[in-house]
């Protein structure tokens, strides 16, 4: 809230708009911008000032304060000249929610479901497009705004809701300005605000809002790597090193292994951790102090603005590793049971470990990201092409019982997510067009220890081929906006092969839900043999068994070879079928091309 005084005819920006009293964060460094406005000094009598800092840039004000015991509030700032108050600016301490900061991020126990909203649903139509913004929608550009926004989100989260999904994750939804393409919404122009496109701050707080009476959880797709060439504050920088200059543009190598390669050269170090991932994306320094402190005040906010319950960080593993632990570890003394997942999109077990924290393999460097999880791209390569090779001794399941064996290089092996597909991959239905292989390849996902994430419209049998381009596999959900000539959001929209799809889906993914060994349990798994594929998850006195028969005709199980589980196990309950198992008789048969679930009695 701000008070321009009479000398000054201008509107400031502060940022963080605000705070929260009781933070453990209670010095709050606010960036204060106004044409000239380093020529005043702060006083307060309400707030202690612990440190002005100018820049080159004399729009810039940077100004310390303490919040330290000060109790939810307005608390006033003045800007003066010479003793003379040239401005107030009124900063509000609001009140936390209770327990705020013991939130309980997202686990195991979840089934996140990640959306682009442009895509997905367009439930106000009055915000297609905004005079303020650049970028108008039309929907007959497959790269264009489409109109999907927060309030078709909030929508269809019943549909969410009845598919088993317990968390939503969703592409940015910060301003992006960007001429073309804005719709992805990694550029971002301002990240304090929402993009009028997509709605309001306050719809988004609804989301959240509307997903807790849920019992489903919120992850913020949050981009520390880099902003939009539009954003306000690097069309006025700050100062010179807000960004990596090379001076201006210089091109990432995307070469994330120099950032533990002992033989790495300084000059490829550098391209990697200080390129531009493109040339509309400026590079943020995170060795600068101030811009690490912006962000990760940032992150913060957003928790307690929106009550979030995690994040998805972007593009983690591009930025200077240092500052980026910084960040993360400053997010989670704040709020110790949150939950941050980083793209660290590599290609080798060992260096995706090296990300996560507490690793064994960073410590060989003396390096802890603090980071708590990362995302299992590797196993997304197996699953790209496993289940469509000729099985060979390092083809077909075989790739995927490999990416296991290496479980033991991950210091929280629970924790990292797992997928077959995202926003930026070809679609697993476009790689495998058979239901049968996306029942395998979901049940999978299902029952493999992490935390599952599955890719909107997927589960109605949506596809999209990545070498057609982004707009292929970033289609519109059927449904999503009027006039469309079948609504999928409902069952008596869905063609007979997007219900098979959704019913096998809502079956597999609602039982997932309470198998508690699938979410924390051992897992036990044996060598494929001709193709099939056999492990246990086991916690406690609850075992099941999965069986993934990648075969096309059915295959006769020697249940011998599982002894060391079935030893005394009668008989079991296949989940999918709800069928009772006899397993007594030492074999087992299964169809071509089908996964079971055995819960084991």
């Amino acid at each position: 809230m701000l008070w321009v005084g009479m000398a000054y005819s201008q509107q400031l920006r502060v940022e963080p708009p605000n705070w929260w009293a009781g933070m453990l964060h209670d010095e709050v460094e606010l960036m204060i911008y106004g044409k000239e406005i380093s020529t005043l000094e702060p006083v307060s009598d309400d707030l202690e000032i612990l440190s002005v800092r100018r820049t080159d840039n004399p729009n810039y004000l940077f100004v310390t304060i303490s919040t330290a015991g000060k109790t939810p509030g307005s608390y006033a700032l003045e800007l003066q000249k010479k003793g003379r108050t040239k401005m107030e600016v009124a900063y509000d301490l609001l009140e936390r929610r209770a327990d705020s900061e013991n939130r309980k991020g997202f686990d195991s126990s979840d089934l996140i479901y990640l959306i682009m909203p442009d895509r997905f649903a367009n439930g106000d139509t009055d915000n297609d497009s905004s005079p303020d913004l650049i970028e108008k929608a039309d929907r007959s550009l497959p790269g264009g705004r489409h109109g999907g926004d927060i309030q078709g989100v909030i929508d269809h989260l019943d549909y969410l809701q009845e598919l088993g999904a317990t968390a939503l994750w969703s592409t940015p939804l910060c301003q992006d300005n960007d001429s073309t393409y804005s719709y992805h919404t990694y550029a971002q122009s301002d990240v304090y605000h929402i993009d009028a496109r997509y709605g309001s701050n306050e719809d988004y707080r609804r989301l959240a809002q509307e997903l807790h009476k849920r019992d489903m959880k919120l992850i913020m797709d949050y981009v520390t790597n880099h902003w939009g060439m539009l954003h306000w504050m690097i069309k006025d920088l700050p100062e010179y090193d807000w960004i990596h200059q090379f001076p201006g543009y210089g091109q990432t190598n995307y070469r994330m292994t120099t950032q533990m390669d002992p033989n790495a050269s300084a000059i490829d170090t550098r391209y990697n951790e200080d390129g531009w991932f493109v040339k509309t994306m400026p590079d943020l320094n995170q060795r600068n102090p101030a811009t690490l402190k912006y962000l990760i005040q940032n992150a913060i906010w957003w928790i307690e603005y929106a009550d979030l319950d995690g994040f998805r960080v972007d593009t983690y593993s591009y930025g200077n590793k240092e500052g980026m632990a910084a960040w993360t570890k400053a997010i989670m003394d704040e709020y110790p049971n949150f939950n941050i997942v980083g793209e660290v999109w590599m290609h080798d077990q060992a260096q995706m470990a090296y990300w996560q924290k507490d690793s064994k393999v960073g410590a060989i460097q003396g390096f802890n990201s603090h980071l708590p999880s990362v995302m299992d791209f590797t196993l997304h390569d197996a699953i790209s092409d496993a289940f469509k090779e000729e099985a060979s001794w390092d083809k077909g399941l075989i790739e995927v019982y490999e990416n296991f064996t290496n479980d033991f290089l991950y210091p929280d092996i629970d924790n990292i997510m797992v997928f077959a597909e995202n926003h930026d991959t070809s679609r697993i239905n476009e790689l495998y067009p058979e239901l049968q292989d996306y029942k395998l390849i979901m049940t999978l996902m299902a029952t493999v220890r992490g935390i599952p994430q599955i890719y909107y419209g997927s589960e109605i049998g949506m596809k999209g081929d990545k070498a057609q381009g982004d707009a292929d596999i970033r289609r519109d959900f059927p449904g999503g906006w009027e006039g469309d000539t079948q609504n999928a959001f409902e069952a008596s929209g869905r063609t007979a092969e997007q219900a098979a799809y959704f019913d096998f889906s809502k079956t597999l993914f609602n039982w997932r839900k309470t198998a508690t060994a699938i979410h924390k349990g051992k897992t036990v798994h044996f060598v494929p043999q001709d193709e099939v594929y056999v492990y246990f998850r086991i916690l406690g006195e609850q075992r099941i068994m999965v069986v993934l028969n990648n075969n096309d005709d059915p295959v006769t199980l020697d249940l011998a070879r599982f002894a060391e589980i079935l030893e005394g196990v009668p008989a079991g309950e296949e989940v999918l079928t709800s069928q009772p198992v006899e397993l007594s008789g030492g074999t087992l048969e299964v169809a071509g091309k089908t996964p079971m679930i055995i819960e084991l009695k």
